[in-house]
């Protein structure tokens, strides 16, 4: 799922250096999962570039670039108390930047429509609106390249623990009607939570379902398909899909197919299935429709890694979740593509577990609605909690 143009890149050739403890010597001041911020200090879109750091007293760090709020790395201790980068993704911003050569939506705060809309159009009173068709002829992630995963937010710290993001977005933008100016907030608490929410307002009717698209392995080895994660899925039901992974508009019972994770298994029990659904997208690339109903104290969705120790519970306060198995991931010349540690990525290397309306929602009227009026605000709330087990 997933040149630079008018673009100014700053990148300086040399790290920045610290002073070392003993005899004078320098050395790299990186983050705990390794990344340099240096080679993210840049300008693009006339704006400045940077890597954020969030972290608490409990081992845990996140490291965010206001490029596309994008989550670049997310650590968290292992078992044995190791510190273990859990998301896929690029240790420089040129890369995250040159949407020719290595396009991405890894870690990014998606807007303004994640996921698809069937040909790119939708209706609101009366009148059509065409969308940028980025995806066959489907518009996927509010139009991919020219979407909000490749724009730059304003950015504001508040302490180590809370990154504050905005965007504005103009009327017509990708063929969306409204000017929308949304917030992003990344919050990490105490008990190794990410917490994310997403507020917008507009200025014109519109629709919004903005995610965050990162890309999880818990193992911490990316060279490898994650198919010994083991996940649960609260979902009784899900929406089937065609080829072009739109919504029929059937809604299906997860009993008795590859679909059911209502008790936790490993993913690759089930990814190679002869199911209808698992043979069109190669993998799962599926909306599962909540039993939560709205409520965000109630765990939505977990993923385990046997291998760390890892487990990692969801909660939103959405109607739906993507679970998305990385499919396109080391297939064609996504496979020569290095990332974070100079690794290739395999298919199946990671799980996505996107909070969302469901795909296609405007063309739906009988599905939980997207459409933001002036004068109300969107609110959508993720929740990401660590431990070990």
């Amino acid at each position: 799922m997933k040149q630079l143009k008018g673009m100014m890149l700053s990148i300086g050739a040399a790290a920045l250096m610290i002073s070392a403890c003993t005899g004078g010597q320098q050395a790299a001041q990186t983050t705990v999962s390794g990344l340099d911020p240096a080679k993210f200090d840049t300008t693009i879109q006339e704006k400045p570039v940077k890597l954020y750091v969030l972290k608490n007293e409990s081992g845990m760090e996140v490291c965010i670039t206001n490029y596309g709020g994008r989550i670049v790395s997310l650590v968290v201790p292992d078992k044995d108390g190791k510190p273990t980068d859990v998301v896929l993704g690029f240790d420089n911003i040129a890369q995250y930047a040159d949407t020719l050569n290595s396009p991405s939506d890894y870690g990014s705060s998606v807007g303004r429509y994640a996921n698809r809309i069937k040909e790119g159009k939708f209706s609101l009173n009366g009148e059509t609106f065409q969308l940028k068709q980025n995806d066959n002829v489907n518009c996927l992630h509010g139009g991919g390249t020219t979407g909000w995963m490749n724009k730059v937010y304003d950015a504001e710290q508040q302490g180590d623990s809370i990154l504050k993001l905005t965007i504005v977005a103009e009327d017509g933008e990708n063929g969306f009607p409204g000017t929308v100016t949304a917030i992003t907030t990344y919050k990490l608490t105490a008990d190794n939570t990410l917490d994310m929410t997403w507020e917008a307002t507009t200025d014109k009717e519109t629709i919004i379902n903005q995610t965050n698209h990162n890309y999880y392995n818990l193992s911490g080895d990316f060279t490898q398909a994650a198919y010994d994660q083991v996940l649960y899925v609260n979902a009784d039901k899900f929406t089937a899909s065609d080829k072009l992974y739109i919504p029929t508009g059937e809604i299906r019972d997860v009993e008795g197919t590859p679909m059911d994770f209502r008790t936790p298994h490993a993913v690759g029990d089930s990814i190679n299935s002869d199911y209808d659904q698992i043979q069109n997208a190669t993998g799962y690339d599926h909306n599962f429709c909540l039993n939560t109903a709205g409520d965000d104290t109630q765990v939505c969705a977990s993923l385990y890694s046997p291998k760390t120790g890892i487990f990692m519970e969801m909660y939103t306060n959405e109607p739906g979740v993507q679970v998305y198995s990385g499919n396109f991931q080391g297939v064609g010349k996504d496979a020569d593509i290095i990332r974070k540690h100079g690794l290739k990525y395999p298919k199946h290397v990671s799980v996505c577990l996107e909070s969302q309306k469901y795909p296609d929602s405007p063309n739906h009227p009988e599905w939980a609605s997207p459409v933001l009026k002036p004068g109300d605000k969107y609110f959508s709330h993720a929740a990401y909690k660590f431990s070990v087990k």
